[in-house]
């Protein structure tokens, strides 16, 4: 199967939206109702995917239809957050289209990232992810990132920090 990857646009932003809630749809199961509503809710705002563009390096991977299958979004240092230091870049909204998992899509987003992260000088690429994303978990495991740490529970579940020096 062919992929292409490039960057996104706020052009983007409804496909993007519709990517996460269908990839995303299958952790509902595991979440408390409430926490599903709040997770949704988060997911399906179009400011969420505003923000990201605005602040970050986006890989998109699209069919060669178009359609977007995957996505992942690098923000630069100096973006701290309560889980980011400020001389570090991180990952985030790192999401594969369930019907193409298995191609090394996940994989091959991560790489760009990395990659993209070593242009630009970073020193350290960071990343949190939970319990209840065991595929994501085991790409980053396999590609060098360590944990650093356990952060507080998100959704009722737990979630651990990694980092790879660069």
């Amino acid at each position: 199967m062919n992929f292409k990857f490039r960057s996104g646009t706020n052009n983007d932003i409804s496909s993007l939206k519709m990517l996460t809630i269908k990839s995303w749809g299958q952790f509902k199961s595991v979440l408390t109702s409430d926490n599903w509503l709040k997770l949704h809710s988060n997911i399906s705002n179009d400011n969420t995917y505003i923000d990201l563009i605005q602040k970050s390096y986006s890989f998109l991977c699209t069919k060669e239809s178009g359609e977007i299958i995957g996505m992942a979004f690098l923000i630069p240092k100096g973006n701290p957050t309560n889980i980011y230091n400020d001389d570090w870049c991180y990952i985030r909204f790192l999401t594969v289209d369930p019907d193409f998992r298995g191609f090394g899509i996940g994989k091959q987003l991560t790489q760009m990232c990395i990659d993209k992260a070593k242009e630009a000088k970073e020193t350290v690429i960071a990343l949190h992810t939970s319990e209840f994303m065991n595929d994501a978990r085991h790409i980053y495991e396999k590609m060098g990132f360590k944990i650093l740490k356990e952060i507080d529970k998100r959704l009722g579940k737990r979630y651990w920090l990694y980092t790879l020096e660069l």
